[in-house]
Formats: structure tokens, sequence, C-alpha cells
């Protein structure tokens, strides 16, 4: 167990394209949820002890709308009842969000990775999907940031957002990088159910960019981002060496993790599972003393194998054919042989002595290449 994620559902408004389980920060019982957060830890942790974990991430929602007070009690316990010294403790945050106390409690309790949802440079775009930033308010932010002490800073950017054109992208892309920050992740827009976007989609109020444009923009995303020494670790995800999100890799090395709050997610002792997502639900369950498991499920051998393969191929250096052989007593080539012969016939995926990849072409397509490993 190398890893936790803790979840903070609370938003001061909801973007357009967000699915994730969040509600609207008024009327919150957000003291409470804190307190349960933190029973949850003690509660898992008596029936799962480990010894260290390497890295936590906070994410949301929006964690950083938590005020001053509020944001110290978290960092507090969480410091206090997790086995955690010297890892990679991330936050996420919107631009204008983190005032200059907020940072130095953030600093003060060894926080030492920032993740912002940058989304865009375009102003009008920002409005356009639900953003309440300005450009202005990331290049503020990210002062502010660093002169707190932060070096370890990641913004993320989407693509092929409604209306947005190939020039608006390179553009946003060029602002981001002239910030030479460390880690960048970019993602193209996914239209899921119960959002803005889908309902003015089912509408056909949604003008979103061709299937081939969102393709050319993914192509200049790796070819910027190589051009100024970030490495593609991941489908989605750049850096500079010895910046990569170590905690997202516990996610795509398949190693387990823990999930904390309302709707995490967790990965304990081969068993996926998931709590309950209304904050009220989750609360009632901790008041109780039990653990606020909504659902979970014991993952066979097979299904084991599968996600090594959907998660480690997000990778680009993909999935090592000895470690797979250690960790199941099984041949790669003999469990996916005919999905491996598949995708390699179509050039989407190269296997060489000691790992099978996605090749260039793969990545514009890998959920595709990824569903052919779902037995």
């Amino acid at each position: 167990m190398k890893a936790a994620y803790i979840h903070i559902p609370f938003c001061e408004h909801i973007c357009y394209y967000c699915d994730f389980n969040k509600v609207f920060l008024k009327g919150q019982p957000v003291d409470e949820y804190i307190d349960a957060l933190l029973k949850e830890m003690r509660l898992q942790l008596e029936m799962t002890p480990v010894n260290q974990l390497e890295t936590i991430f906070v994410g949301g929602g929006t964690p950083t709308v938590l005020n001053e007070t509020q944001l110290d009690r978290l960092c507090n316990g969480v410091r206090a009842i997790l086995p955690f010294h010297n890892g990679e403790f991330t936050f996420e945050a919107n631009p204008g969000d983190l005032s200059e106390e907020k940072l130095r409690i953030l600093h003060e309790y060894g926080v030492n990775r920032l993740s912002f949802g940058v989304q865009s440079f375009n102003n009008e775009l920002l409005k356009k999907i639900g953003r309440t930033h300005t450009s202005d308010d990331v290049f503020e932010t990210l002062t502010k940031a660093k002169k707190a002490g932060f070096e370890n800073i990641s913004i993320d950017l989407m693509y092929a957002l409604p209306g947005q054109t190939e020039d608006d992208f390179r553009s946003s892309l060029r602002t981001a990088l002239e910030l030479n920050l460390p880690h960048y992740s970019s993602y193209s827009l996914i239209v899921e159910p119960k959002t803005v976007f889908y309902n003015l989609m089912r509408k056909g109020k949604l003008h979103l960019p061709s299937e081939d444009a969102e393709a050319r923009m993914y192509e200049i995303l790796m070819t910027e981002m190589e051009k100024h020494g970030l490495h593609q670790y991941e489908i989605s995800n750049f850096a500079k060496p010895g910046f990569e999100s170590k905690h997202n890799l516990v996610y795509w090395n398949n190693e387990e993790y823990f999930g904390f709050g309302a709707g995490a997610h967790s990965y304990v002792e081969q068993v996926r599972r998931s709590n309950s997502g209304p904050v009220k639900k989750y609360l009632t369950r901790l008041e109780k003393g039990e653990l606020p498991i909504f659902d979970q499920h014991k993952l066979t051998k097979q299904e084991m194998m599968e996600e090594e393969m959907f998660l480690g191929l997000r990778k680009n250096e993909g999935v090592s054919l000895v470690h797979f052989k250690e960790k199941y007593n099984e041949n790669v080539l003999n469990v996916f042989g005919n999905a491996i012969s598949e995708m390699v016939e179509r050039k989407l995926l190269e296997v060489t002595d000691n790992r099978i990849q996605l090749t260039k072409e793969g990545r514009f397509i890998g959920n595709e290449v990824f569903q052919a490993f779902l037995m």
C-alpha cells in the first residue's frame, strides 16, 4: 500500500463538463465532513495497518475552497493519522482560490506539489466551459505559490473544447509552456452524462471540433511538449525528468491505494471499492462507526491481469513482460496473445524483448486498444 487519495467534494461553481462527485459549497456541513474524513482514515487503518505511505493526493471537487481554519484542521489530521513522512503530497487547486495564508498552511504541513485546473488561457473559452477564473488569475496564483516555496507545480489543459480551434489550443499551449513548469497534463473533452454539456449536446446546441481536429490538437500537444524537454510518460501527462506524478503512477502501475471521502474509490487487498457518494449518506455511515462502503468487488486473477494491461499501457514505457510474469506467474503473450497480435498487426502496439507499448498511432486511439484486453 503506497498511496492515499482524499476527496473534498465541495465547489463554489460547477463546471459544465464536470461529472466528478461534487456539490455546491454553500450550506454544506463542511466541518462535519472533515471530522468524518479523519474518522474514516482511523477506521480504515485499524482494519488495514500500513507502515509507510509514499504519496497523498487531495482532490475534488475543489479542496482549496476550504477556509483557512478548515484547511489547517484537515492537514493537521492527515499528518497525525496517516503514516506519511517525506513523500509526494499533492493538493488540487483552482487558480484564484489560494490566498497567501492558505499557501502558507499547505507548505507548513508538507504539501510539496500543487496541481492547478487551468484548462485554457483564452478567457472567452473559460467562460464558455463554466470556469470562473481568468488567465490573469493563473499568473497571479502561480507567482504566489512560487513565493510560498512551491516548485513542483502542474497545470491541466483541455482541448477539443466547444468552438476551440487548433490555433487557439496552440496559443494556450504556448502560454503554458512559457511558464516553464515541471509537469503538464492535457486531456480532450469527453462529454459525460449528467453534465451541462451533455444536456446541450442532446439538444444539438454543443458544437465541438471534428475528430480530425481533435487528433491534430493532440499531435500539436505531443510535438510541442517534446520540443520543450517535457517527456510524455503517459498518454495525457508530460514532465521534466524526476517530476512525474508518483501518485498517478500508483494507479497506472496497478498498485493498491486507499481512497477516503464521499464517492472515493479504493483498491485494498485485491478489492476495488467505492464509498457512498452523497455527503449525507457518507456522514451517516461514519456517525454509526461504519466504513462508508457503497460497493465492493474482489478481483479475480483474470480481472487483475486485464487491469494490469489497460492501465499499464497508458504509460509510454508500457507493460514489462518480466514484471507481469513475476506478479501473476503467467506469460503475458500466452494470456493475451490474440489481442496483442491483432494490435501489433494494426500497428497500434509494439512488442520488444521486455515490453509491450503503444505506438505513436496507438496513443491516438488508446481506448480502443485497452478494450481489446477486456475478456
